[in-house]
């Protein structure tokens, strides 16, 4: 028979492994796989690379208002780099690292910008539009796109 006290010492030592394991998954989530990435045709890195204002928005009806945020936003702009590797360092949902994202081709003359994973990953960012101006983007994972909205990045200065 198993003592009080044994019972309860084994709680943080399950608690650990847990919590070891959550930890894992989710450094697995964030991590790069090698898949052959097929680059789009209507996005270039130079479209991406470069000092941007950016505001998001959950309503259509409120994109104009949304792009204006986003120009006054150039006090502050949210820089993105050329990565080491023909990728662009950004951040990822919930995750303030920055990472090398890769622009992927997808079905249907589609963008993105993710991982190194097949075009539509969750984790990846659909390009909505793309001009030297402006990126509208939004998140594939539904619950990511719930939370942040479809993004609008301008191009300052």
């Amino acid at each position: 028979m198993v003592s009080s006290w044994a019972k309860f010492a084994a709680i943080p030592v399950l608690a650990g492994l847990l919590l070891a394991g959550c930890a894992s998954d989710s450094a697995q989530e964030a991590r790069p796989s090698t898949v052959a990435i097929t680059a789009p045709s209507n996005v270039s890195l130079d479209m991406v690379v470069g000092r941007w204002g950016v505001a998001s928005f959950h309503n259509d009806k409120d994109r104009k208002r949304t792009e204006a945020e986003a120009r006054s936003q150039c006090k502050q702009p949210y820089v993105v780099a050329k990565g080491p590797s023909d990728g662009v360092m950004m951040h990822v949902a919930d995750d303030p690292k920055l990472y090398e994202l890769r622009l992927k081709a997808g079905p249907g003359n589609k963008a993105y910008l993710g991982f190194e994973a097949p075009a539509g990953d969750p984790q990846d960012r659909e390009i909505i539009s793309a001009t030297k101006s402006m990126l509208v983007m939004r998140f594939v994972d539904p619950d990511a796109h719930r939370r942040y909205g479809t993004f609008i990045f301008v191009r300052c200065g």
